[in-house]
């Protein structure tokens, strides 16, 4: 057989390579997998994998979390396992900002592309940010809590728990807008932290309510658990529907219906379908070596019982 004949045969092997579109497997990371929240961001991705395959990408998402949110070892090793696995590309919510610097600069380092959603990394490594404004939405709740108690009063912070830098900006945010705003607002309790989950919050909510439940007027939790606990802490101190003034920061159905029943009073929304529909869009993007924003306003709102109906809030709540 001639050299040209060798030559030929093994380009026609590589020609339907070359035409073949690459497969991404894209592992998707939440903070948690328990929360409605998680839910809706998974619902995004996979929204967004059916649009890929839809156009002929190849494009696979895993979605693997810790049960909770406050499980840092576990979300640590759920990124080590795929780095090891060698994935196209990772979508992450870091639960914890500082927590996760090392495993994912150690993911891009092994030329995994990581894409950050929901809550900011303390590192340069991830090539784009999707993400609420946070500290915007913590103001945004500041303002519907000082003007429910008519710029006067008392009011608590529930914090959710250290390291997490979404709740973190939130709750900067309010304090921030609470001090500039309304200074006849007293802020009574803002060092505890109600943890991931109900139970943990509802305990903390009690303390703080048997501690404060006669002088405080307002309460601002920022997130799904924290306030889940406060809810009921309230309702079973006597101080729900509208008694003490709650506005809380998460995206679930149950939060809606308070706001029916005046159990809540202000609700701030994101777009989580959108963080998780984007942050898969936006690495298979970068895989295929396409510019992407270092960062991406996915936008807040605050949701009233006067205002459900509006456009805006109708189409987060129907999410």
């Amino acid at each position: 057989m001639t050299f040209s004949r060798l030559t030929f045969l093994f380009l026609g092997l590589l020609l339907p390579l070359r035409g073949a579109e690459e497969r991404y497997t894209i592992a998707v990371v939440p903070m948690g997998t328990t929360h409605q929240y998680w839910k809706q961001i998974h619902a995004g991705a996979l929204q967004a994998q059916a649009e890929l395959q839809a156009e002929g990408v190849p494009v696979e998402i895993i979605w693997k979390g810790p049960l909770r949110e406050d499980d840092r070892d576990q979300q640590v090793q759920v990124v080590e396992n795929f780095m090891a696995r060698r994935v196209s590309g990772l979508v992450l919510a870091p639960l914890d900002a500082r927590a996760l610097v090392a495993p994912v600069e150690q993911a891009v380092r092994a030329g995994i592309p990581v894409v950050i959603v929901d809550s900011p990394l303390e590192s340069k490594a991830p090539v784009s940010t999707i993400a609420t404004d946070n500290y915007a939405g913590g103001r945004l709740a500041g303002k519907r809590l000082g003007e429910l108690l008519g710029g006067k009063g008392n009011v608590i912070l529930l914090r959710v728990q250290v390291g997490s830098g979404s709740s973190e900006a939130r709750e900067k945010g309010f304090l921030d807008e609470i001090a500039a705003k309304f200074p006849a607002i007293k802020v009574i309790s803002e060092n505890q932290h109600g943890g991931a989950t109900r139970n943990t919050a509802l305990d903390v909510s009690q303390n703080l309510l048997i501690r404060h439940g006669r002088e405080v007027d307002g309460i601002f939790t920022p997130n799904e658990s924290t306030m889940a606990g406060m809810m009921v802490a309230l309702s079973n101190a006597g101080l729900g529907g509208g008694k003490v003034k709650l506005v809380g920061f998460a995206n679930s159905q149950m939060f809606v219906d308070a706001l029916k029943t005046n159990d809540l009073q202000g609700l701030v929304l994101q777009d989580p379908v959108k963080m998780g529909y984007l942050g898969v869009k936006t690495i298979v993007q970068v895989l295929r070596g396409e510019q992407v924003p270092a960062w991406v306003d996915t936008g807040v709102v605050v949701a009233t019982a006067e205002n459900l109906k509006e456009p805006e809030i109708a189409a987060l709540i129907g999410k």
